[in-house]
């Protein structure tokens, strides 16, 4: 019997591209397609609304293969990215030991302490590392960098005396005299920058996998950094140091060996997914230029960009905090298919408490389900060929490659630094960030956009809320609010307090502080303390759709700031609608009805209401809005308003009476 063979594509002809474009102008009915369809993204270029193979003609990033250079997709040819839980060891190393003990039974396979230098002995590490298997884990720490070499000394002799084989240990001890520039505004003259990492990388020459030199741009991205914004001056950073290392007389390949990435993971799920695989290919050519007088297969190994990736703060919330465990997810999961080698996931409570010993379980959990249950691990850069994700890569890395030659058209990363330049960027840019929060361009679920209507937050804040930084989350009581600081006031190092003891004695400008969700929660809490929270009520009437839909953009608005909202079917006239509002008390009455209905039903409600107590509200922008605000009605809400100002404005008038 003859086999029948059904060939599914030879009943389909192909369709051109422009076939494609054109079938999508038809259904656009006149509007314009770039302006419709076409997005232009923060990061400073456009993404088409689809892409096809032919878009992947030219595009560097799909002539490699996983673990070869130039490392696109990736330094391994495995995908098994170790799991960090940080710990702060800045008081006492006995009980730090036993909660690293205590997380290593828990899946975690990447242990970071944070060090008091003051501290720092060899009994001390050795207290720190007692009953830990060193050799199957990685062992990362924070310090002072004048402790830096001290340290990587200790560590050396406890390796040894354990019978471990120094050249084969993991880990790392982060020295970035940048980041103290950029977070504590200490001053420092670019010899100082140079003699610090150069010591300690010198100090470390027996534990060459040991990365000792951080390159911390996840301060950037806690700052508001967009992914090239981050990916440029992470960049710019590392080959700052790689110009200092090898005029040090290191050896390039030595040199290249010794950074490591610490990078924040932005919410932009692709985004962030491109920003790390684009990292790589940018990261191998600067390393590459480092080449003279050959490109040795030494230094081409030490082109693999080392990068640590930590969830992001920046859009945290302390509002519908549990949605902070969707955030850090989605963020986790763009590193881990992006293929870094290690990840850190911030705790969801972070914002307003010392992580407990839940919030930390559920961290760990996150990326165990990653490998256990959807198996992340198993596969090497599943980005590879998307047509989508290709495209993204390759326009993150132009666009961060464009900034990166800006920044060394202006004397690199230290001078910039050094010259607030770099404070000055992103204190701009977070500046126009929190604008497009408060306008809702930027939504973040549960604070300017759908919040929870009951929630009450106030008594769940600690006063030391917020870690003194990614790695330490010692107890010491926080100098500054719980809705900012990130400082502590130890001695570990990470103080948030300046200290001058080293530089020119000048203070330099340093990074903003801020959480996206900040100015809302203020708001909110402000309402949480006042002796009475307002009351909001819609009332609806006319047009069904549009007074439902109406409502209930006006109840996420108001709710916003914490206000009682009160919504309602319908009224059959005005006069019912305002004697229900006062049987409730109300103290803001939401006219919620048509456009059209406007012109006529807010002038019978403005008669009644304007030497009223309650705040009289349209919901809308209705065509008549200029003959209602000669009237007197000067409160409309919709969705062009400065969301954040408008609340702002109606808790002045609210909650002082």
């Amino acid at each position: 019997m003859a086999e029948n063979k059904v060939n599914m594509l030879a009943d389909f002809a192909p369709v051109s591209t422009q076939v494609w474009k054109d079938k999508i102008i038809a259904d656009l009915k006149g509007a314009d397609f770039d302006k419709k369809l076409v997005w232009r993204t923060p990061e400073g270029f456009n993404v088409q609304p689809f892409y096809r193979r032919e878009d992947l003609k030219g595009l560097k990033t799909t002539v490699s293969a996983p673990g070869q250079f130039p490392y696109v997709r990736g330094t391994r040819t495995n995908n098994d990215w170790a799991i960090r839980q940080n710990i702060c060891a800045c008081k006492n190393a006995r009980k730090a030991n036993e909660k690293a003990l205590e997380v290593l039974n828990k899946g975690i396979n990447s242990l970071g302490f944070c060090l008091d230098k003051e501290k720092l002995t060899y009994h001390f590490i050795k207290t720190l590392l007692n009953g830990i298997a060193a050799d199957c884990i990685a062992i990362n720490f924070s310090i002072c960098a004048c402790a830096a070499p001290k340290l990587a000394n200790i560590l050396v002799r406890y390796y040894g005396r354990m019978g471990y084989d120094v050249k084969h240990m993991v880990g790392s001890i982060n020295v970035d005299p940048i980041k103290n520039m950029l977070v504590k505004g200490k001053p420092l003259t670019r010899e100082q920058v140079s003699a610090k990492i150069a010591e300690v990388v010198k100090a470390a020459k027996a534990l060459p996998g040991y990365r000792v030199v951080g390159v911390n741009s996840v301060v950037l991205n806690n700052s508001g950094a967009y992914a090239t914004q981050e990916l440029a001056y992470a960049l710019a950073w590392g080959a700052e140091y790689m110009t200092m290392l090898t005029e040090a007389g290191v050896p390039n390949y030595r040199a290249a060996n010794a950074i490591r990435f610490n990078m924040g993971i932005g919410g932009n799920y692709f985004m962030e997914l491109a920003k790390f695989r684009a990292a790589r290919l940018l990261w191998a050519k600067i390393v590459e230029a480092y080449k003279a007088p050959i490109f040795t297969t030494a230094l081409r190994n030490a082109a693999k960009m080392n990068v640590s990736a930590e969830t992001s703060r920046f859009n945290m919330t302390i509002f519908d905090a549990y949605v902070n465990l969707l955030r850090t997810q989605t963020e986790t999961m763009s590193a881990a298919l992006a293929g870094v080698d290690e990840i850190t996931v911030t705790p969801f409570d972070i914002t307003y408490e010392r992580p407990t010993d839940f919030s930390e379980r559920i961290a760990r959990n996150q990326q165990l389900l990653l490998k256990e249950e959807a198996h992340f691990d198993k596969i090497v850069d599943p980005a590879a060929g998307s047509y989508y994700l290709e495209n993204l890569t390759a326009s993150i890395a132009a666009e961060a490659w464009k900034q990166f030659l800006a920044i060394q058209e202006q004397g690199g990363m230290y001078q910039m630094v050094a010259e607030g330049k770099v404070q000055e960027h992103m204190a701009a840019n977070l500046k126009a960030r929190l604008n497009d929060v408060a306008k809702r361009k930027e939504v973040l679920l549960g604070s300017n956009q759908f919040p929870n209507f009951t929630e009450k937050a106030g008594k769940k804040i600690k006063a030391d809320a917020g870690a003194c930084s990614s790695i330490c989350t010692c107890k010491t009581p926080l100098s500054n609010s719980p809705l900012r600081g990130e400082g502590c006031g130890s001695s570990c190092g990470n103080s948030s307090s300046l200290s001058l003891g080293e530089g020119r004695g000048e203070v330099l400008p340093t990074l903003p502080v801020a959480r996206a969700a900040e100015e809302f929660e203020q708001l909110r809490l402000e309402t949480e303390a006042a002796k009475k929270q307002p009351v909001a009520f819609m009332l609806t009437i006319g047009n069904l759709a549009m007074r439902i839909a109406r409502a209930q953009f006006s109840c996420n608005f108001l709710a916003c700031a914490g206000y009682k909202v009160i919504d309602n079917n319908g009224f059959a006239t005005i006069a019912e609608g305002i004697k229900a509002a006062r049987k409730a008390k109300a103290d803001i009455i939401v006219l919620c009805s048509s456009d059209d209905e406007y012109a006529t039903l807010a002038p019978k409600a403005w008669k009644k209401l304007q030497n009223a107590k309650e705040l009289f509200i349209v919901a809308g922008a209705p065509a008549c809005m200029e003959d209602l605000q000669k009237l007197g009605i000067q409160n409309f809400i919709h969705v062009r308003c400065n969301v954040l100002e408008t609340l702002k404005q109606l808790n002045s008038q609210l909650l002082n009476k």
